[in-house]
């Protein structure tokens, strides 16, 4: 089956598993699936994951969710950019994420990087995902 979202389709999966209280959630893996885990992962809101061979050629990543008092660490995770709408922002044109207590995931020219390491970097690029 192929998707047409793929990352979509992660973002999906980690917010169903929060709202059923799950530890842990199955994706399965690609570079920038990886790579939006990685930001997650810097910026505290997942615990980790890690790349699981579950056949010859079959790679998924295992997401292990992060909760805080029994309440989940994520509490509103959106798609921005779409296959059929992609957004790109300039750095200066970034909004804050919920006045600065949320974060953007962009790809950038130097990789994957939350708005706060691209804001660092001085960099802007297509806006993915945002995280609260």
């Amino acid at each position: 089956m192929s998707l047409s979202d793929p990352l979509g389709d992660m973002l999906t999966r980690i917010r169903n598993a929060q709202r059923a209280r799950h530890a842990a959630c199955v994706s399965p893996a690609s570079n920038l699936r990886s790579n939006v885990l990685d930001a997650l992962q810097r910026e505290g809101y997942i615990r980790g994951y890690k790349r699981e061979e579950v056949r010859k050629g079959i790679v998924q990543l295992h997401i292990e969710l992060k909760y805080s008092e029994g309440e989940p660490v994520i509490k509103e995770i959106h798609r921005v950019s779409r296959p059929g709408r992609r957004v790109y922002s300039k750095i200066k044109e970034l909004p804050r994420v919920c006045a600065g207590l949320g974060v953007s995931i962009l790809s950038t020219p130097r990789g994957v990087l939350s708005d706060v390491e691209a804001r660092a970097a001085n960099v802007g690029g297509e806006v993915l995902c945002r995280v609260f």
